[in-house]
């Protein structure tokens, strides 16, 4: 409904009850002063002319046409009854408030914009027209009182005009104001669709646009490692590509990286010898450039080299060149992945809460009756008492499985606790209320993933334990979480009957999870495990695997690893525990 349709209806009730407010009044003055007949048969004709202002308020002809109608009525009705006592005259409050607030409404054309701005002035200068004009009329000792009567009525008519002027001013202002915000959103997202169905459709991916600027920067001589970071939840930073030959753990807190936070907060390139990176060892050179779309930084571009004097002036001017451009792309397809990220979410809770207050009482009110039935039922009705107690089994099952669903749905990446936390939260879970032993392996530095690529990794890994959970019949669980951005492997592994058993949702789930590894540019592998069972891993930027670097050998060291694992074959010997 649009802004002045409320308005319309927020005013119609008040209109109406002025009307009567007034007509009561204008009825007890005239019964007083004039007579039943006179005032009846008046009031009647007033009551006809106002008709079109009651019924059909908002009609572009016979709205101000109702108006004029009850003006007159008024003029003639007070003089016919002898100007004195002028009983009809505060009915003129009504048409004139009505008139007001109708000019200020929209302006549906010239000339009918015109019509109403001038429609108050003119029902005005009517009235007092036609009051004026007839003071001849009233006998020579009662004219200074009828012209007196006569001012007073057009003034508190005249006033109550610009107070409904005013109202309705008032109000569409503050409609506007509260609307503006959805206005404006509307507007925009309406553009980005437009505009998202024109461009090819990797070019709203945040991690293709920042795997495209670091393939272009590792080209400036002298770049060993670089990355591309953005921010993130709260004042840590997201890596969403690298380049690297080994493991890099890159700094993702600006405040403790002076090169990051001077080139975030200046938005100038930064140089040093400062690495980047808290896994750099030894002297380095360290370039940043920052991504500044319309004066807001949207990211930085970390390069870093072995060489202490790779990057001088040269490179600078190199690296601004190849990333010239880039930062109103990344900042589109952040604002894209936000959100959508953000309408996910809300659609999920809402779905959540319907399913709780929906489906989730009417099968526990169907179970309630179920009870009610087999206690009521006589001891010889053996068969009828099995029959149900296998439904109350099922709905027993079904409630079950909306509880998980609920749980599933309702879960989400704590931007605290980690994409690693929640899976191992959501895995023990539903291990615990389902009779799976869960064997956890979580790897997960202090670098963080896209809050949506995290939403799609957890709805992947959820959707896998769900279905070993419901289709393996499996009893061991083994999750494996390993994150280090922009790198990140997520496996999930049941000792279940195998691929070969799944139903039909089964497949339908395996389907589900393609795609949202597809989404994220990721790769799902779905394989058999020995002796049975099925993994379902899924592996983003497999190429931006790092290898850990070497690390020194303790003297000790040989000795230690072969007593642990000697005592890790000895311990697997041992029968396992329920």
């Amino acid at each position: 409904m649009s802004e002045e349709a409320v308005l319309e209806r927020q005013w119609r009730l008040p209109a109406v009850a002025l009307r009567v407010v007034l007509f009561g009044l204008v009825a007890v003055f005239g019964w007083a002063s004039v007579g039943a007949v006179s005032a009846l048969t008046w009031c009647g004709i007033l009551a006809l002319a106002a008709l079109p202002g009651v019924l059909l308020p908002r009609h572009r002809l016979l709205a101000p046409a109702g108006r004029l109608a009850e003006v007159a009525v008024v003029v003639l009705g007070t003089l016919a009854t002898g100007g004195l006592p002028a009983w009809m005259l505060p009915y003129l409050i009504a048409p004139f408030a009505t008139a007001a607030f109708d000019a200020a409404g929209p302006n549906d054309s010239e000339r009918y914009a015109r019509f109403r701005i001038w429609g108050p002035p003119l029902l005005v200068a009517i009235a007092a027209v036609g009051l004026v004009a007839q003071t001849a009329r009233v006998s020579g000792y009662a004219q200074g009182t009828y012209v007196t009567t006569v001012a007073v009525a057009l003034a508190f008519g005249m006033a109550s005009a610009v107070g409904a002027w005013w109202l309705r001013r008032s109000r569409r202002s503050d409609l506007s104001h509260s609307q503006l915000p959805y206005a404006e959103a509307a507007a925009l997202l309406t553009q980005l669709r437009v505009v998202a169905r024109q461009l090819p459709g990797s070019t709203l991916d945040p991690g293709g646009i920042a795997t495209e600027i670091v393939d272009t920067v590792t080209r400036i001589p002298g770049a060993d490692r670089a990355a591309v970071l953005a921010a993130s939840s709260g004042r840590r930073l997201v890596v969403l590509s690298q380049h690297a030959a080994e493991r890099v753990d890159w700094e993702t807190s600006p405040q403790m990286n002076s090169l990051l936070a001077d080139a975030w907060a200046g938005q100038k390139p930064q140089t040093g010898q400062l690495p980047l990176s808290r896994s750099t060892q030894g002297p380095v050179s360290s370039l940043v450039i920052p991504l500044v779309a319309e004066g807001r930084t949207v990211g930085l571009v970390a390069i870093e080299s072995d060489d202490p004097a790779a990057f001088g002036p040269e490179s600078v001017t190199a690296a601004q060149e190849q990333t010239k451009g880039t930062a109103l792309r990344l900042e589109t397809a952040l604002l894209f992945e936000d959100v959508r990220s953000m309408a996910t979410t809300e659609e999920r809770q809402r779905l959540a809460r319907e399913i709780h207050d929906g489906i989730a009482q009417e099968l526990a009110m169907l179970g309630y009756g179920i009870d009610n039935a087999m206690a009521i039922l006589p001891g010889d009705a053996g068969e009828a008492r099995g029959e149900l107690e296998d439904l109350r089994s099922e709905v027993t099952r079904l409630v079950t499985e909306l509880r998980f669903s609920l749980f599933e749905l309702r879960s989400n990446v704590d931007r605290q606790g980690g994409l690693a936390s929640a899976i191992a939260d959501y895995a023990r879970t539903v291990g615990a209320s389902a009779g799976l032993r869960v064997h956890l392996s979580l790897d997960e530095g202090g670098a963080r993933l896209p809050a949506s690529t995290e939403a799609e990794l957890l709805r992947i890994a959820q959707e896998a334990i769900t279905n070993a959970r419901k289709h393996a019949r499996a009893e061991n669980l083994w999750v494996t979480c390993e994150v280090d951005p922009p790198y990140t492997r997520i496996e999930v592994t049941d000792d279940g009957q195998g691929l070969t058993g799944e139903a039909s949702e089964g497949r339908y789930g395996l389907a589900i999870m393609s795609e949202r590894a597809e989404r994220i540019r990721g790769s799902l592998e779905i394989r058999p495990h020995q002796p049975h069972g099925t993994t379902v891993a899924v592996v983003l930027n497999a190429s931006a695997r790092p290898t850990p670097k070497a690390v020194p050998t303790h003297p000790a060291a040989e000795e230690w690893a072969a007593a642990a694992g000697a005592a890790t074959e000895q311990q697997a010997r041992r029968p396992d525990e329920a």
